[in-house]
This record gives structure tokens, sequence and C-alpha cells, in this order.
């Protein structure tokens, strides 16, 4: 049984966990929203006290000039990308929105704390509006791109879409509308499906999810998909009509979502995943530090389901 410190990073939000090559690498979003940073360690309890490197900087002006969100670091055909999320101004759109878009970074070297990372632009989609929280996973034979955006005809800050990558930063084809908030639980505060997070477990590949507003009502919904199923056929996913994770008041862990996974070096499944351990914000919850993140081994029931349990306690 693994036994993390929790929190496990203090001040990290939108946490991310790469394991590459015997290595884990540790990307997320930083409270001043203003920078890349990595760390690396060859253990996952490492990271915690790894050096955070910053491999890139916002400029001061420009597309990518404020609000760098929830970064994820990965491998697609041997060279490191990172996708995050940028706005050009801190000012709502007419709908109240924030104004963010979806961008990527390359690097071709090895190492990738050490490496030279080139700006490759925006990742057009077929709406130029609000987007943010991508990712990526290789599945039949091809490379897909998932990620959140506002859809002009669809009430809500953002649903979820899958698309085929042309290349890391080109999408291909049609986007598929995987899911949009329906539910009561995903539309607390603001209606929001994003955060979304990939795992593959017997025949079923699964999609989290993070749901309605920033503050203890943020939880974690739940897609699934036959491994063999045409995944740009949205009537073959699944959706569980209850979060699967979500604010334990017992507890005293509020919020918890914007979840990744990583595996220990036995191939044991891990939630990394942020969540608070106070609900009395001030002001915006956006701006306030302390979006934690946190650890939980993935338990797998008889039928094949993942089960995430509930946040756990801060250690003493």
């Amino acid at each position: 049984m693994n036994d993390w410190p929790n929190p496990f990073i203090e001040q990290r939000a939108d946490p991310f966990i790469l394991r590459h090559d015997g290595n884990y690498y540790f990307i997320a979003s930083v409270p001043e929203y203003d920078r890349l940073e990595i760390r690396r360690a060859p253990t996952l309890s490492g990271l915690r006290a790894a050096q955070p490197v910053v491999v890139w900087r916002k400029p001061e002006s420009g597309p990518m000039s404020k609000l760098i969100w929830a970064p994820e670091l990965h491998v697609i055909d041997g060279k490191w990308i990172i996708y995050f999320a940028a706005a050009h101004t801190e000012a709502l759109d007419h709908l109240g929105m924030f104004q963010h878009r979806m961008f990527a970074l390359e690097c071709a070297d090895a190492d990738p704390l050490s490496g030279r990372w080139t700006e490759k632009g925006q990742v057009k989609t077929h709406h130029d509006t609000f987007a943010l929280d991508a990712t990526t996973f290789r599945h039949q034979g091809k490379q897909w791109y998932l990620w959140a955006q506002k859809a002009p005809d669809i009430p809500g800050n953002s649903n979820l879409y899958l698309a085929e990558l042309e290349n890391p930063w080109t999408i291909k084809g049609e986007p598929v509308l995987l899911s949009k908030p329906e539910y009561e639980w995903e539309c607390r505060g603001f209606l929001v499906n994003e955060g979304p997070a990939v795992i593959t477990h017997g025949d079923r590949l699964f999609i989290s999810y993070s749901a309605s507003a920033t503050d203890e009502n943020y939880c974690m919904g739940l897609l699934w998909i036959d491994l063999a199923a045409d995944m740009r056929d949205a009537a073959n996913w699944h959706k569980s009509p209850q979060p699967v994770f979500g604010t334990s008041y017992e507890n005293r862990q509020y919020g918890p979502g914007h979840n990744s996974f990583t595996q220990t070096p036995q191939g044991e499944d891990v939630l990394v995943y942020h969540a608070r351990n106070y609900t009395e914000i001030e002001g915006d919850p956006l701006y306030d530090p302390n979006r934690h993140t946190r650890l939980k081994m993935v338990r797998w029931k008889e039928d094949g389901m993942p089960d995430f349990g509930i946040p756990l306690a801060d250690s003493p």
C-alpha cells in the first residue's frame, strides 16, 4: 500500500504526472499563472523534493501572455510536447467567459528540462472560442486529442471533444462531441465539463473529467467506451449519471478534480488530482492558491469499473 503525504505538492493545481523511461515528470498550474515548470524524479515520491525547472515563461503581450493554465507534458513520436491554455487578456468576453485558447510547445532534445522548447502556436479547432485542458493519447494506431471547449450553440462554459491529430498541434477531421454539462452535479455554479484524463483497464477506455465551479462543487465524472469500438461514434460512449469523485465534508477535502493518471513501478494505477482543505475562499476561487496536488490509488471493481472512493484527509 502506498501512503503518500497529503497534500503531496502544495499550491499546484491541475496536476499532471508522466511516467516515461524510468522517470516521473510533474507539471501543473502555478499560482502566478505565468510560467511552465517541470520536475523530474526517479520515483513518484521523489517529485515532492525535486527542484522545479522553468522551461517557458509567458511573453509580455500577445495570445499567450495571460493566465497560463493546466499544462500537460507528453511524448509523441519521440518528441516532448507541452499543451497549455493561455489568453491575451484577463478580461472576460461578452459572454462573461475567459478568452483562452490552446497552445503547444515542442522539444526535440532528449532532456525536456535542459532542452530547447519551440512555440508551435495555437491548436485550432472547429470553433474560435474558449478552449482549455487538452490531453492526448494513442489508441487504435492513432494519436488522439481530447479537450474542453465552448460551443456557440450549447449553453454553458465547456464541453468535451475528441479528434484525431495530424501532428501534435494540428487536428484532423471533424471533432466528436463526447459530453456536455447536463446533470445537476455538472451545473453547479457554472455549466462545465473540463480537465479530461484517459485511462484503460480490461476491455474499456475511460475518460474522467471535472464538472461545475472550482469551489467545493467541483467533482469528477466518467465516460467509457469498449476498446474495440469506433471512437468517432458518439453513440458508443457511455456516461455515468452520478459523479465518481467529489467533496468529502467528513475528511475536509473540497472540490477534488482536474485529475490525471499515473502508475507505480508495479503497474498500479494512481489518481493525481487537486483539492482544497477549506471552503472559506475570499474572492474568486481561481485566485486562491491552495488547490494542492494529491495522490490516491485507483481500485478496480469486479465489473471492470474504477472505484475512486473519497478524497483522503490531510496527513497529520
